[in-house]
């Protein structure tokens, strides 16, 4: 059983970065370049693949928590970087998604809510959240011992 907590340990975080990779830096701005895609339509589509993702990256996160307690045990460093998990993933959930929802309801709706920086903290935290995976996808591979 320690080796099926250990490659979940390893398998979730890289399903994660496939995520976010795929949606929020290739999906995300190419669907704008597609035909007869507008703004309003395009914000729509967004925003159901941004709370799909976010209920993905939710569960994985519980998940990979549950296990982290599994023998063998994550290490010190391994809790440090699923409690950052936690809290980028807060920040998004909580901060950042809702004002960029008020901001799409706003063009949706036909009006101008002026500029912001709200995308480029998104994109931030996003690529926070991206080197956090990597590093604890690195701890995770050093402990593995090769027989």
């Amino acid at each position: 059983m320690p080796r099926l907590w250990i490659s979940l340990r390893l398998l979730l975080p890289a399903v994660w970065i496939g995520l976010i990779v795929g949606l929020s830096f290739m999906e995300t701005p190419l669907k704008f370049l597609a035909p007869g895609i507008t703004t309003p339509l395009g914000l729509g589509i967004g925003r159901l693949v941004f709370i799909s993702l976010s209920i993905a990256g939710w569960i994985i996160l519980i998940v990979l928590t549950l296990i982290s307690q599994a023998r063998p045990r994550e290490t010190r460093g391994g809790w440090i970087l699923v409690g950052a998990m936690w809290v980028i993933m807060a920040v998004e959930s909580f901060a950042i998604r809702p004002a960029l929802a008020a901001r799409s309801d706003i063009i949706i709706a036909g009006g101008d809510p002026g500029d912001s920086v709200l995308h480029y903290i998104y994109i931030a935290a996003e690529l926070l959240l991206l080197a956090v995976l990597v590093w604890y996808l690195v701890l995770g591979t050093r402990r593995i011992k090769i027989a």
